[in-house]
């Protein structure tokens, strides 16, 4: 047998928390596995859609991560301070961590601080805090406008923009306040998830103008008034709110930039099957990576891939630790539901890393979709939890 060994996984959203689960199932428990997080909880984000709205509570789309203790994964909580990617070490509240192999999994850092009054004048659909509070903000509105706003690319979840507006829209008919409420979707993007092609592009935008969305792509904003409750853009135009629903810019998490460790994009580059950076025994998964594609994006950052990529760094793993089974490659593929309303969904998949462009289909939409995201999200938190 070898010696015992010690991976660190750092961050635990669903790239990290499939690692962890992934290692201690496959690795003999002479060995550790050392995951490090600030937070107590976990918390399901593709829910967030549903918490907007009503359908969710907190408590519904959360877990502690205290349930991992007992399957024999070690918990290390606090802020990391620092990573060492040449010695495989981390800093956490002053105490200093040895890997063999160091999976960073840390995610992007969300930074509305970036837009100037962004963060005073509307509610971040990607915090539990923003998605909590614009549950019960838009129980206040009875009329005028909702915006939309999408205030930087990349982001993670490249549906969720378009899905918030059209359950949105969902929300006011129930509520019998439609005809008195305008919605609007503003993106800098060319077009709806542009990277899954002109088709499943097109068709996304027709499902969100076919419910009297307004759609404004090529439209980057540069600053916010919360008095006024007005958008500014790049190109000079401004429009105004009643109700503001934003995706905050993004970037690497401070402490990843400054081990050093993203490259020009400003994000992690990684081997694209192996997800090895380019130091050895050290691998990054999900949001934090930046991975080209042969059609000159990249890699849009969303949960599915952070899985996909988990279990391939973790397989492998065991497969060099134990000498069991054989390594594997992430070949790109991925899939999402497409929450619209209605209770229905579409379901889009395929593979990225196809060349000479992804090849991506979006099905639906329609109720037996919507129930199957539905079973998804009840079988994923039984799964790891």
């Amino acid at each position: 047998m070898t010696r015992p060994q010690t991976t660190l996984v750092l961050g635990c959203g669903i790239g990290g928390l499939v690692a962890a689960n992934h290692l201690r199932r496959g690795l003999p428990r002479a060995h550790r596995v050392v995951l490090v997080e600030r937070a107590e909880r976990f918390v399901f984000a593709p829910s967030f859609l549903w918490l907007m709205t009503g359908l969710r509570t907190p408590e519904k789309i959360s877990r502690p991560l205290s349930a991992l203790d007992r399957k024999g994964i070690e918990r290390v909580t606090g802020e990391i301070e620092a990573i060492n990617p040449e010695a495989r070490t981390v800093r956490v509240g002053g105490r200093t961590l040895q890997g063999d192999q160091l999976i960073v999994a840390l995610g992007a850092e969300l930074a509305p601080e970036v837009v100037p009054g962004l963060a005073e004048a509307g509610h971040n659909l990607y915090t539990l805090e923003g998605a909590t509070a614009l549950r019960d903000a838009r129980l206040k509105l009875r009329a005028g406008r909702i915006a939309v706003l999408v205030s930087g690319i990349p982001f993670k979840c490249p549906a969720a923009p378009y899905e918030a507006a059209m359950l949105l829209e969902y929300d006011c008919r129930k509520r019998g306040i439609r005809e008195r409420v305008t919605i609007d979707l503003y993106t800098p993007e060319p077009g709806p998830m542009p990277v899954a092609g002109p088709e499943v592009s097109g068709q996304v935008r027709r499902m969100v103008e076919g419910k009297g969305i307004g759609y404004h792509p090529g439209h980057q904003v540069t600053a916010v008034d919360p008095a006024d409750q007005r958008i500014t853009f790049a190109d000079g135009t401004t429009t105004r709110f009643d109700l503001l629903v934003y995706i905050p810019p993004h970037r690497a998490p401070g402490v990843v930039r400054e081990a050093g460790l993203c490259g020009e994009s400003g994000w992690v580059p990684v081997d694209p099957g192996t997800l090895e950076t380019r130091y050895p025994g050290v691998y990054a998964i999900g949001d934090v990576t930046g991975i080209p594609l042969p059609v000159g994006k990249p890699l849009p950052k969303a949960g599915v891939f952070a899985h996909g990529q988990a279990e391939v760094v973790a397989g492998n793993i065991v497969c060099a630790v134990t000498g069991k089974g054989k390594p594997r490659r992430f070949a790109g593929d991925g899939e999402c539901f497409v929450e619209t309303g209605d209770g229905q969904a579409g379901f889009g998949s395929g593979n990225f890393y196809a060349a000479p462009a992804p090849q991506v289909k979006l099905r639906g939409p329609n109720r037996a979709l919507h129930l199957g995201k539905v079973a998804f999200e009840r079988f994923w938190l039984f799964e790891w939890f």
